[in-house]
């Protein structure tokens, strides 16, 4: 019996998959924050050793923390993992742009769950699931909303995906609850800065949901000079400029743990901190010895940062155990004790930590999950079942990196070599013939959700068709 089909019959049979809270505990508010290109090497207390990240540092030994955590190699395929509990490719999601970063309309979301739940829910920064107004987050379960655009601010591709016209990194304009607004500073201040005012308003009426996903350290490399200057002559001028990036995020993760406290409800506020995929400018510098980086299918790609931390219920630790973004949701879910409506239990098949976060120890069925880098070809899904992927257990891996062309597996024992530098598929046939049946599996499981191939976007990205009708004047003569 599958984990999905076991919270759909718990569900069908009324019941909740959550344990009871305990006497004077309260439903938690959830703060997640993501951030866009961090590295795992991209943090202090992961041993970087230029990087200075004090307030994450300050997070992650308060918090329980995934050593071994899935993530997608890309951002828009991490994202719908997070919000639906399950493999981003049975959502439609594979890829960033053309369409196929749209998180299908059929898909039960978390923001909706905690919604119903009883919670009020805001996102603050990237959405990157789909522009055009049916797919936008206020949508999809989100009661405030501010965002940008396409998968970075002033981004802009051909179809679906682009943000609004001109949009720099300092005074964005930002699409804020049905318009834009032309804010003022800079982006990664202005998403925390409205998260915390959000929250002030919402704190004492009812538990809220806040998800804030910057959309820094993403190239361009467009940051503050105070932040540049920090690292300027010590490292390449690019990587000076994404690491003041990382030192900003930072900054505001401090002046958010100190809003918390001030208001009473950092004792109440399970605070989640994740990155997206694996790191890139700066992983020259520092990548915890992985192999590979963001677009890879290797560690280096798909290893994650995932801080969860709630004083006096989370106990802080490492916690070794593979874990994925596709438990994220069911997790949530059972700390806040909202229940699992019906379609979303339906369709989640990722499980929840909390018997492993309460107890790094507890029993944990073994599971295999696969990492696939997408991106192929219009209408060349099948043609790259097997390319740039991978299936793991936890301690045996198996991948086949190349994008070009297929390519023989290779298969590695992370337990020993987490490096992946050796290669023993010659040695174990039987093992890579069965784990690659369950790769094949795996993708036969996936193929109907591939809802978003081969669609055609609009002719005008739909950012700047709103930003131009609220801004006529500044639409170029010749679109007029």
């Amino acid at each position: 019996m599958t984990h999905a089909t076991l919270l759909a019959m718990l569900f069908l049979a009324g019941q909740t998959v959550h344990q009871e809270l305990s006497p004077g505990d309260k439903r938690p508010n959830v703060v997640v924050v993501i951030t866009d290109d961090q590295g795992y090497g991209d943090i202090g207390a992961h041993g970087n050793p230029l990087l200075k990240t004090p307030h994450l540092d300050s997070l992650h030994a308060q918090s329980a923390r995934f050593t071994n955590f899935l993530v997608s190699p890309t951002c828009s395929p991490t994202r719908a993992a997070l919000l639906t509990g399950r493999h981003e490719f049975k959502s439609g999601v594979t890829h960033t742009i053309l369409e196929r970063e749209r998180l299908a309309l059929s898909a039960s979301t978390l923001p909706q769950a905690m919604r119903e739940g009883g919670y009020t829910t805001g996102i603050f920064g990237k959405w990157h699931l789909g522009d055009e107004d049916d797919y936008l987050p206020g949508k999809r379960g989100f009661d405030k909303v501010c965002i940008h655009g396409a998968g970075g601010i002033g981004q802009t591709y051909a179809g679906s995906c682009g943000d609004a016209p001109g949009n720099k990194y300092t005074n964005p304009a930002l699409w804020c609850d049905g318009a834009f607004v032309k804010e003022t500073g800079y982006c990664t201040d202005i998403f925390f800065r409205r998260a915390m005012n959000w929250m002030a308003e919402v704190d004492v009426k009812k538990p809220f949901f806040c998800w804030i996903a910057t959309n820094a350290p993403h190239a361009p490399l467009q940051v503050r000079p105070e932040d540049e200057a920090r690292y300027a002559g010590k490292v390449t001028a690019e990587q000076a400029k994404f690491f003041g990036m990382v030192a900003n995020i930072d900054d505001n993760i401090g002046r958010l743990m100190a809003f918390l406290h001030a208001r009473n409800l950092r004792e109440n506020t399970l605070v989640l901190f994740l990155t997206d995929n694996g790191g890139t400018a700066g992983v020259p510098v520092f990548n915890d010895g992985m192999r590979g980086a963001k677009g890879t299918v290797w560690r280096g790609g798909t290893r994650g940062c995932s801080f969860w931390s709630l004083p006096g219920r989370i106990p802080p630790g490492d916690i070794d155990t593979l874990a994925a973004h596709l438990d994220v949701a069911p997790t949530l879910l059972d700390y806040t004790q909202v229940p699992v409506p019906k379609a979303l239990a339906l369709q989640m098949e990722g499980r929840s930590l909390k018997p492993l976060i309460q107890d790094k120890k507890a029993p944990w069925e073994p599971r295999m999950l696969v990492s696939h880098l997408g991106r192929w070809p219009a209408g060349k899904a099948d043609a790259y079942a097997r390319r740039v992927t991978a299936i793991q257990d936890g301690r045996w891996k198996l991948i086949q990196p190349l994008g070009d062309k297929d390519g023989p597996w290779k298969l590695f024992d992370l337990a020993k070599d987490p490096g992946e530098k050796t290669d023993l598929a010659a040695s174990q046939p039987d093992l890579v013939k069965a784990m690659a049946d369950q790769h094949d599996a795996w993708w036969r499981s996936v193929r109907p959700g591939l809802v978003n191939e081969n669609k055609t976007g609009p002719a005008i990205n739909p950012f700047k068709e709103r930003y131009w009708a609220q801004f006529p004047a500044e639409k170029p003569p010749s679109m007029r």
